[in-house]
């Protein structure tokens, strides 16, 4: 019998925001950031809507105040933060949508490019224990230098990351199926491989393509 998994985007699909966007913003508001990060965290959120980000790029920007704080501020911030701005915000259709899958005896996954300093923490208040995230470099005292560590899990490399995550279970693709629950155009790669992709609270340009592809749609945060 093939083993079922349920993957998950995170940003947008499990949560009604991007995590790496809102702890910017955190940072931002507690001193911790460049005065010019907002404008230039928008310009970059832009790219990524419109499918042209560098991630290399992205990651060097989205991580910086992060490693300027230093592990331990930035971990007591991170703990604040998963406190004050996510938990508050977990919906109960996606913790029944996670149930759902888990009650089925599916095995949970969720890939994200996010960064995996913030991802880990979010994906832990949702009760996940698989996460691909966008693996950061660390120097010899151990903390991230803002450097990428191998694949990023952004557009094409969440297919890459994903088949590396089935060969440490000794899978291949053809030993499993597939759902995978995303709200970005950018993961068409991954939607268009899985047994079941679901378009889940899709951008404008998503929601056309899965219309048109015979995808479900799911709304899980209203209009």
């Amino acid at each position: 019998m093939k083993k079922t998994i349920a993957i998950f985007d995170l940003d947008k699909t499990l949560i009604p925001f991007d995590c790496d966007e809102a702890w910017g913003q955190f940072l931002y508001a507690r001193g911790l950031a460049e005065h010019d990060f907002l404008s230039r965290q928008t310009a970059f959120f832009a790219q990524y809507d419109a499918g042209t980000l560098d991630i290399h790029e992205y990651q060097r920007f989205s991580i910086a105040a992060t490693v300027q704080a230093g592990p331990v501020l930035a971990q007591q911030a991170l703990a604040e933060f998963v406190e004050q701005c996510v938990r508050p915000r977990l919906d109960s259709s996606v913790l029944q949508l996670i149930n759902m899958h888990r009650q089925q005896g599916h095995h949970l996954l969720v890939i994200t490019a996010t960064n995996v300093f913030v991802s880990r923490a979010v994906v832990d208040a949702l009760g996940i224990v698989d996460l691909l995230a966008i693996d950061l470099s660390v120097d010899e005292k151990g903390w991230f230098t803002g450097q990428i560590e191998g694949t990023p899990s952004f557009r094409e490399g969440k297919v890459t990351r994903l088949n590396q995550w089935l060969a440490t279970l000794g899978l291949q693709r053809s030993d499993v199926v597939l759902h995978f629950y995303s709200d970005s155009a950018n993961d068409l790669p991954l939607l268009a491989l899985v047994d079941h992709p679901v378009a889940t609270n899709p951008s404008p340009d998503l929601r056309e393509r899965a219309l048109r592809q015979g995808w479900p749609v799911l709304d899980l945060f209203g209009p």
